[in-house]
């Protein structure tokens, strides 16, 4: 019998489905890290394989993948890159340093958990992540995707308030744009 809730069902399936298997990644090089995403990219690895491509601009990317450490200047940056991405979009930490800092977990310049200041799907953890984790967590965010559990941008918008707060703690006076989502 047709029923109204299998539909949306099937619609969030599919909807999910090509979602996982169409990634345009924006990958942020801040740091060593963005050196392994060639080797991910090439014929080796080859991530295209999975659905995972190159984007040119924000508007164009759906998964923003940080490559290294970040300071304060360069957090600024990357909240402007994820707020001009269209959703649903995802974001993947790579490496230790958006982690903990990594190598620079003692300076006073060194942004530690990332997702205090924007959602993050999945870390990488290791300094260096081999190419194979990287294609590991490419899998676990498309696992995500696919069950429905890969949510950050709705987070962000249902907690702005708190992650602003976290931003504005570190980024001192520079003016935060207000949304009316």
């Amino acid at each position: 019998m047709y029923n109204d809730n299998n539909a949306q069902t099937i619609v969030e399936y599919i909807k999910n489905f090509t979602r996982k298997n169409s990634l345009f990644m924006l990958a942020y090089g801040t740091g060593c890290g963005a050196i392994e995403l060639p080797a991910t990219l090439t014929s080796r690895y080859d991530a295209e394989r999975l659905g995972v491509r190159g984007a040119a601009t924000p508007r164009q990317a759906d998964l923003l993948l940080i490559t290294g450490y970040l300071s304060t200047k360069t957090l600024k940056r990357v909240i402007r890159v994820y707020e001009q991405m269209q959703d649903p979009k995802y974001v993947i930490g790579f490496g230790s340093c958006t982690i903990n800092g990594g190598m620079y977990w003692d300076s006073y310049n060194t942004i530690k958990l990332l997702d205090k200041y924007i959602p993050v799907d999945v870390y990488i953890n290791g300094c260096m992540p081999r190419p194979e984790s990287v294609i590991a967590g490419f899998k676990e965010l498309q696992r995500l995707i696919a069950e429905g559990k890969a949510d950050g941008a709705t987070k962000y918008k249902e907690n702005l308030d708190w992650y602003r707060e976290n931003q504005k703690k570190v980024l001192k006076n520079w003016p935060l744009v207000e949304y009316n989502w």
